[in-house]
């Protein structure tokens, strides 16, 4: 497809960003570019303009012609704090994707902010990494997820407290269908300014969503909530099935179109542990694994809140009750897509959903490994799973069997994403500087994301 820039984000007016420069760093090595991303939006680029675009950030045809941080508030571990906005990262640039959806590049460690505060606004090497691994196992698993486009070692030493300083730095650039967060609508809620948000409300459906505005304000924020609400159920569900666990579900992490982004103490849990944590700042497991849910269920109540401000709160208030509904529902949706079994109605399907969680449960064996043995409705046999519930699971599978025909699901072991694998990968970069690990998971994540899509199902 051909570029397609289209600018966008300065409808909304300069009391939403600040134009900020980009740092100047003294290397721009290359270290991932996601040449496949790139096709998809029609950026066709040489090893210069990948540089000069993404790590000396020189502005792209017709789009911004210098960066904007974003402004906004949220609720950090349940603590509301007004003093947030873009502090390592800016909005890049606008683009149309293959599917005329607005996209945002918007960037991880590109220099101080207004919202720096004391903080260095740069990104390590390590979580440049990190943040590559996780886009692209999501993506993979079907979760709706921002993704890594370019990555560049920049030559910097940084001094961190939570890792071995001095380290490598870098700075990221992902792609994402918009950045704007619950965080954007609270800061405006905050100053009682019922303009700004109605000019969101109404940015947010034509552009995020494609759904042309009313005139009304009232319907408009309901009817955005209940887009935002549909699209958190599903990613909150998505995290489930893929076994992750973001760490930091605070409200300025939450993209109203429901998309993942902004990876950084994640992790996949081996096993269904629903005490399993990501951060090892959240001490009471505030975002443990099997409560994802709540946090986004609160996050998006918080959301409710501002939009109270342009809406009856009646409509709002029904649409944050179903929200459970609809999170059960997606979440079966999920599981099944990822068992590879086609729906064939409620009841039997939400049978079939409760009895494969209890199974997990029985942490007899890793999420990825279940999935990969159970992949369309096969039975590995009662000598691999003995549990009781493989059994009832068996049985409940009887005659959905659709037995997959990629190679993948042959393969001894299953794809997987568990902290060991991270940490030996980034070893071989901070040792040896030696990127073939990477590459090679990569390599082995989009095969098994091929193999999901050439052998799914769809979603319920």
């Amino acid at each position: 497809m051909d570029y397609r820039p289209n600018v966008r984000i300065t409808e909304l007016g300069d009391l939403f960003y600040d134009p900020v420069d980009p740092a100047r760093f003294p290397g721009c090595i290359p270290r991932f570019r996601n040449e496949r991303a790139a096709a998809g939006v029609g950026l066709k680029l040489d090893e210069a303009a990948w540089a000069a675009h993404f790590c000396r950030f020189d502005a792209l045809p017709d789009n911004l012609p210098q960066p904007l941080a974003l402004r906004y508030h949220g609720h950090q571990f349940r603590v509301y704090n007004p003093d947030l906005g873009d502090g390592r990262g800016f909005l890049f640039a606008q683009l149309r994707d293959s599917d005329g959806r607005l996209l945002d590049l918007g960037t991880k460690g590109s220099g101080q902010t207004p919202y720096s505060r004391t903080a260095d606004g740069r990104l390590t090497l390590k979580g440049g990494v990190r943040e590559i691994l996780a886009a692209e196992m999501l993506e993979a698993l079907g979760v709706d997820t921002s993704r890594t486009f370019a990555l560049f070692e920049t030559g910097e030493q940084l001094e961190r407290g939570d890792e071995p300083s001095p380290t490598r730095s870098a700075v990221l650039t992902r792609l994402s269908h918009g950045h704007i967060r619950i965080g954007t609508f609270q800061r405006h809620a905050f100053a009682q300014d019922t303009g700004s948000l109605d000019r969101l409300v109404r940015y947010c459906l034509s552009h995020l969503y494609g759904d042309t505005p009313a005139a009304d304000a009232a319907e408009n924020a309901a009817r955005l909530f209940d887009l935002v609400a549909q699209r958190t159920a599903e990613l909150a569900a998505s995290y489930m099935a893929a076994g992750f666990v973001h760490g930091v579900l605070n409200s300025d992490n939450i993209n109203v179109t429901g998309e993942s982004f902004d990876y950084g103490p994640w992790r996949f849990t081996p096993y269904w542990d629903a005490d399993f944590t990501a951060a090892y700042f959240d001490h009471y497991g505030l975002y443990a694994f099997a409560r994802q849910a709540e946090a986004i269920h609160w996050d998006l109540a918080q959301l409710a809140g501002c939009l109270a401000l342009l809406a009856e709160s009646a409509p709002l208030s029904e649409t944050l009750d179903s929200w459970g509904d609809r999170f059960d529902r997606a979440l079966v949706g999920t599981l099944l897509w990822r068992l590879g079994v086609a729906p064939r109605g409620d009841a039997s399907d939400r049978e079939l959903a409760r009895t494969l969680v209890a199974a997990l449960a029985e942490r007899t064996h890793t999420i990825d490994r279940v999935f990969h043995d159970w992949r369309g409705g096969r039975d590995p046999g009662a000598q691999a799973y003995p549990a009781e519930p493989f059994r009832q699971l068996a049985a409940q599978l009887d005659g959905r069997a659709r037995p997959p025909v990629d190679g993948y699901w042959a393969d001894a072991e299953p794809c997987s994403m568990h902290i060991e694998e991270v940490e030996a990968i980034w070893a071989a970069i901070a040792e040896r500087d030696d990127w073939s690990p990477l590459d090679a998971k990569v390599a082995a994540i989009r095969r098994m994301g091929q193999a999901l899509i050439e052998d799914g199902c769809d979603l319920a």
